[in-house]
């Protein structure tokens, strides 16, 4: 018999609530998940051709029935072809948090298939939107060297400009803010535990800034929780960020059935019909 890691949560976090109707909504940064943040992106990562993988953990007593066995964790790991990415379902095991909210996916990249740690890895919480997520997966699917750093910020910057979002009136070359005010991306200090390649996030003092990787984040009420959250380490390069926040601030509608309840007033609908 497993036992649940939430007890409180549904079985699967990722099934959207059955009998309601379906709307195309916008803003699509203010739209959420859906609750399915982890079919929409294990439904791309299939489509790619990357491998699933269960790991599960438990105890098994002698004499036990295969029924009656404790199952205490289960990671759901996607990798991809040459295995140089993966992707890691987090909620299934015991995440990490990220402003507040718990670590959904994790996505990384090494060089060398040989070699056991990352390279950089990319962190999002549930209330991305599937989308988004997809979005980048599909950048990094299709990029030829997804290691090789690349700093151009102005890419980034230049992608949700072009969406209308607004340059930080202090930093021009390093934040935005959606015409609303409640997302924003920037380039700054990465969290701790972002993981990260580059040997001067090992070296660094404790009062020393290390290498800047960019995150973004909705908080559609001033000083309320986050209704989600994205980190990129340091080595992601900004063409893999740029295409994170080109799909994050697409004027294109997205399809939901379940709404946020932080920002159900602020997202236009129309009937799916």
């Amino acid at each position: 018999m497993e036992a649940p890691l939430y007890p409180d949560a549904p079985p699967d976090p990722s099934t959207p609530r059955a009998g309601q109707p379906a709307f195309w909504v916008g803003p699509r940064h203010l739209a959420g998940d859906d609750g399915r943040l982890y079919d929409a992106v294990a439904d791309t990562l299939g489509s790619l051709g990357w491998t699933s993988l269960t790991i599960v953990r438990g105890r098994h007593e002698p004499d036990e029935e295969q029924e009656d066995r404790q199952v205490l964790r289960s990671t759901v790991l996607h990798i991809s072809p040459d295995a140089l990415c993966w992707a890691q379902w987090c909620l299934a095991d015991e995440p990490f948090h990220l402003g507040e909210l718990p670590i959904a996916w994790q996505i990384s990249a090494r060089e060398d298939a040989g070699g056991p740690l990352a390279d950089w890895s990319a962190y999002f919480t549930g209330g991305v939107p599937g989308e988004v997520v997809a979005d980048f997966l599909l950048a990094l699917d299709a990029h030829h060297q997804p290691i090789a750093p690349l700093t151009v910020p102005e890419l980034v910057l230049g992608a949700v400009a072009a969406h209308g979002w607004f340059r930080d009136i202090d930093r021009p070359q390093a934040a935005a803010t959606d015409p609303t005010g409640a997302s924003h991306i920037s380039l700054g200090e990465v969290p701790p535990l972002i993981q990260d390649g580059d040997p001067r996030v090992l070296v660094a003092e404790a009062d020393e800034a290390g290498p800047a990787g960019w995150q973004a984040w909705a908080e559609p009420v001033l000083g309320a929780p986050c209704l989600w959250a994205a980190s990129f380490a340091a080595g992601v390069p900004d063409d893999l960020v740029a295409a994170f926040a080109a799909s994050l601030s697409s004027t294109a509608p997205v399809l939901r059935r379940v709404l946020p309840e932080a920002t159900q007033e602020r997202l236009l609908r129309a009937p799916a019909t």
